[in-house]
């Protein structure tokens, strides 16, 4: 199935609006979902969509509140999602955010109390688009379901902890990733498992923390590994700092909400501007220069170009927008069943 994104996001809004969603709250998590899908993150699109109206039913998502600040302070905030979806929690946040960085150049914001707040990238390319540089940094998922093994360990007891950083440049370009911590993910594991393919080398050890290949090994005690060995465990961990620790998340759990996964879920987004301490000018000369520095580099073996962090979901973006998003059928006739698709 192939599907322009506006009629997708119409479908969306109208299948959160059903579930008990507000207007405002459903337009902004169409919009997410769909963006996800049109850089080509489909793990972060509309695949979640039922799930969503899932938590709504179970009380996980309250789907009409409204975040708000609960403590400021010149440069610095901590929001409450209420439970709401984490999409419309996390963009008042980022919103907060920049307004703040925009009167005293910086400023730094956690969020607490939200549902899955989705493609982080999203929240990145906010900041960028306003000629600020944004981090956003997410913890807390291991607390009632960990899924992580720490560097030399065989025990689930760390997470996912995602990392976004988006650094704007000339004429509108960025640099930007969005990455989780650990070699692997949910989604592509599952497929895997699903469809007995492999799995690449170093993404999961089995229950006695031995390096496996088969996805089974993890669903039956295993644990995903950090990437990068113990220098993506030591991000995994500063994640876990920055999103649980540092915003006090522990202290603003609900029974009952969040789900076991998102219940102690806790991100923190550090935006400041990029001509702190030299002219934007200037800062973005350089940025440019150090994108086309990085991709006029000769590819190796094996590749056809190199390419800036960021450069294949412009591409992806250019592609969708005019071709339209592929949708598999089975999530497509997933979709269609919702209340409120009316397809």
């Amino acid at each position: 199935m192939i599907i322009k994104a506006k009629e997708l996001r119409v479908l969306v809004s109208n299948v959160l609006v059903a579930a008990g969603a507000s207007k405002a709250n459903a337009d902004c998590v169409a919009d997410h979902l769909v963006s996800a899908n049109l850089c080509g993150v489909d793990t972060h699109g509309v695949w979640h969509l039922a799930s969503y109206v899932a938590a709504v039913k179970s009380g996980e998502i309250v789907p009409d509140a409204v975040p708000e600040a609960v403590a400021e302070s010149p440069v610095s905030a901590l929001i409450t999602g209420h439970w709401t979806f984490g999409q419309v929690a996390a963009k008042y946040a980022m919103e907060k955010a920049i307004n703040t960085a925009c009167e005293h150049g910086m400023s730094v914001v956690s969020l607490v109390q939200s549902h899955h707040i989705g493609r982080l990238g999203h929240y990145a390319e906010m900041a960028v688009n306003e000629g600020m540089i944004g981090m956003i940094w997410g913890g807390g998922y291991s607390e009632e379901t960990p899924v992580a093994a720490p560097y030399g360990g065989r025990k689930r007891v760390l997470s996912t902890n995602p990392i976004a950083m988006g650094f704007p440049a000339g004429g509108g370009g960025r640099m930007m990733f969005d990455i989780a911590t650990t070699a692997g993910a949910g989604v592509k594991l599952a497929n895997a498992k699903q469809k007995s393919e492999p799995l690449p080398q170093g993404w999961i050890v089995d229950k006695n923390g031995n390096p496996s290949t088969d996805a089974k090994d993890f669903f039956d005690g295993g644990a995903y590994l950090p990437f990068g060995g113990h220098k993506g465990y030591a991000l995994m961990m500063g994640a876990e700092f920055l999103g649980r620790i540092f915003s006090g998340s522990d202290s603003y759990v609900e029974a009952g909400r969040g789900g076991s996964f998102m219940s102690h879920q806790g991100v923190t987004m550090i935006v400041f501007k990029a001509d702190l301490f030299t002219p934007y000018s200037e800062y973005t000369r350089r940025a440019d220069e150090m994108l086309q520095r990085v991709r006029a580099t000769p590819p190796a073996p094996g590749f056809t170009a190199v390419v800036a962090p960021g450069d294949p979901e412009l591409e992806t973006i250019a592609a969708r927008e005019r071709e339209g998003i592929p949708i598999p059928d089975h999530l497509w006739q997933e979709l269609s069943a919702l209340p409120g698709a009316n397809c």
